[in-house]
């Protein structure tokens, strides 16, 4: 496989404030340590993590059995991740803990509802002894199908605390994506709601669930959370509701001891075609991993109100929605509905009333927001922001600068952080009180972890230009492996070089070592024998002024192999057409090189995205072919966009 050419040219450089830096958890000093610790001895370093982030029933015999691509974290010892979550906060000098806010949590609706860390140890410990009641053991898989409310981590808590692995399955999946992976885990019991709100309206999911569960035999009980009073079938001596079984609970569930090896849980990912993959994560070495790294990268402190506004359906809302920020004692916000709803400015809304100080979100989502326009975000309060966050595809160097000017008014560090469902946590990441950062960059690895670019043959790549990211040696929170198929895990990340980990991803590293992720390897164009990443396209088209987001694909070409194919979202009050996108081409080739001008510019409303914010260009890829949509689009966000496209090709 040939490298891929970086064209993307970004020097500008911002530096952490001497406020944030003179603040921050982790200083320079403090950073090149852990560093040097890292880079030395990466299980030392993960054990010191070990013992100053997380609380341990029982210490480990062995950091690391290290078996490829088999990995044990912390041998034989033994921690809770409820415990860890809760249990620890209300004891000794944290016990003051008890009081603070755990969660806000408001509905689509504007309804809110807070709960302490006291509260909510007791509302884990009520449903934990639910489940046992309904005959739940540890081990057995419960999947958990619901709308963001605060029920859904109350049951994560509660099959952690009785050693149940979970398998969430995002509630926008259909009702056969459902049941493939109720199969696939063989779960025993479901949790769903009646329904959750979703721009104005209730969403059904307990009709789904019903619909996935026929002729599904290894389910034996449904718990239903009444969310949006609406009339559902209750099935008899199967279904049961949240609130009835809640009623008669007794709220103390001491926590299991669970081992560091123990099944945490399962996260399918969805593929273009075939079975989704059930991603395992286990309990010591992903509680030490999202602990440490939420602490570090977010400078989680207790006065703040902290926003990540992914799905917990997602790898985002499990490790950085709820693990990582209540194991350090953190406030997590949660918000039920669409950022649009009632109107284009409820985020900002949000984090005013709430007083919101560290923000997470998704390039996808910045780029609406530019799209709908800066006086919603000026209209607002935003100065409680103290340090913002992205997460979900590389950002554009533009999109970047908005959310510096707009958002974070000039002072905010943005943590632009790289990971996978698969690595359990963030991997390449600045740290805001130690590290320069550059638009669109991830900068640097997190101590302890490995990543290099490589070529097609396992050799290192020289900046500036890309290759393959792989991950060298095993980190805490890894997968360890694709639910009840070891070879398909073999297959998928650990075949194309020996004893490493092939993330999927294209990059290139800079003169400084400074990380650019270039997109999924799948999505890289061959142009004229360049292999040319869709990032740097379309950063080179969100960079015009007129343009608020930008998706590129290839289509086959007879004459080049693949013609770029651009779909281009204008800003608000743009008038697209012949001028614009001529005006479009020669900026790409004045930005990256004529090598990279789109041969077709498609004008589009909007583009079609998962509910986490991804851009499914596979999608894209098929429209520009003129191909009939193949695989699986039950993430996709809305079905409108996809007729939309449809309908401007023809």
């Amino acid at each position: 496989m040939a490298d891929i050419e970086s064209l993307l040219k970004e020097k500008r450089t911002f530096k952490p404030s001497k406020e944030f830096v003179k603040q921050a958890n982790w200083n320079k000093r403090t950073v090149a340590e852990y560093r040097k610790l890292g880079a030395k001895n990466p299980q030392r370093f993960w054990a010191k993590m070990a013992k100053e982030n997380v609380s341990w029933f029982s210490p480990w015999k062995k950091v690391l059995d290290w078996k490829p691509p088999y990995a044990k974290w912390f041998v034989g010892a033994k921690t809770n991740v409820s415990y860890n979550c809760l249990d620890r906060h209300l004891e000794g000098e944290n016990a003051w803990r008890r009081n603070k806010a755990a969660i806000i949590w408001e509905g689509e609706p504007g309804d809110l509802r807070v709960l302490t860390y006291a509260q909510l140890h007791r509302e884990v410990c009520k449903f934990a002894n639910v489940l046992k009641g309904l005959g739940v053991k540890k081990g057995d898989r419960v999947a958990l199908y619901m709308p963001m409310v605060p029920e859904l981590a109350i049951a994560m808590l509660a099959c952690t605390r009785i050693g149940a692995p979970h398998s969430i399955v995002f509630g926008g999946f259909s009702a056969e994506a459902l049941r493939d992976r109720i199969v696939d885990a063989g779960a025993v019991a479901v949790v769903t709601a009646d329904a959750g709100w979703r721009r104005g309206k209730p969403l059904p999911l307990k009709e789904a669930v019903d619909k996935s569960l026929e002729g599904v035999d290894c389910v034996r009980n449904v718990v239903v959370v009444n969310r949006c009073d609406l009339d559902v079938q209750m099935r008899p001596g199967r279904d049961r509701w949240w609130h009835e079984l809640m009623a008669d609970a007794s709220p103390k569930c001491p926590p299991a001891k669970l081992d560091a090896e123990h099944p945490l849980f399962i996260l399918y990912t969805s593929g273009t075609t075939g079975k989704p993959k059930g991603i395992l994560h286990t309990t010591g070495g992903y509680l030490t991993h999202v602990t440490t790294t939420a602490k570090a990268i977010f400078d989680l402190k207790d006065e703040d109100v902290y926003w990540c506004t992914a799905d917990i359906g997602w790898i985002t809302g499990h490790s950085y929605v709820v693990y990582g920020i209540l194991a350090n004692g953190a406030t997590t916000l949660m918000y039920e509905g669409a950022p649009t709803t009632p109107g284009p400015d409820r985020f900002w809304d949000i984090i005013e009333r709430h007083g919101v100080t560290i923000f997470y979100t998704a390039p996808t989502a910045i780029r609406t927001f530019i799209r709908l326009g800066d006086e919603h975000p000026k209209s607002h309060d935003l100065s409680s922001l103290r340090l913002l966050g992205t997460v979900g595809e590389p950002i554009n160097p533009e999109a970047w600068m908005w959310y510096h000017r707009i958002i974070g008014g000039r002072r905010c560090p943005i943590v632009d952080t790289w990971w996978q469902t698969e690595t359990g946590g963030i991997m390449i990441t600045p740290l805001p009180g130690a590290v320069d950062t550059k638009p669109g960059s991830g900068t640097l690895p997190f101590p302890g972890v490995r990543p290099e670019v490589l070529s097609g043959e396992g050799e290192p790549v020289a900046p500036p230009d890309g290759g393959l990211l792989a991950l060298l040696g095993p980190w805490p929170g890894m997968l360890r492996g694709i639910w009840g198929d070891k070879k398909r895990f073999r297959e998928v990340y650990w075949s194309k070089w020996k004893d490493v980990y092939f993330a999927g991803d294209g990059a290139h590293k800079d003169e400084q070592g400074y990380f650019w992720i270039m997109g999924r390897v799948d999505d890289v164009m061959n142009v004229s024998g360049h292999r040319i990443g869709t990032m740097e396209v379309e950063s080179a088209l969100v960079s015009h002024a007129k343009v608020a987001e930008s998706a590129v694909v290839g289509r086959p070409d007879e004459i080049t192999g693949t013609a770029i194919v651009a779909f281009v979202t204008p800003r608000g009050g743009t008038e697209p057409g012949d001028r614009l996108a001529d005006d479009l081409r020669r900026h790409v080739a004045r930005e990256i090189g004529a090598l990279a001008k789109p041969a077709d510019i498609r004008f589009t409303d909007a583009l079609p995205k998962t509910r986490s914010g991804k851009i499914m260009r596979r999608l894209l890829r098929d429209i520009a072919a003129g191909k009939e949509t193949v695989g699986d689009t039950s993430t996709l966000e809305d079905y409108t966009v996809l007729a939309r496209l449809r309908g401007d090709e023809e």
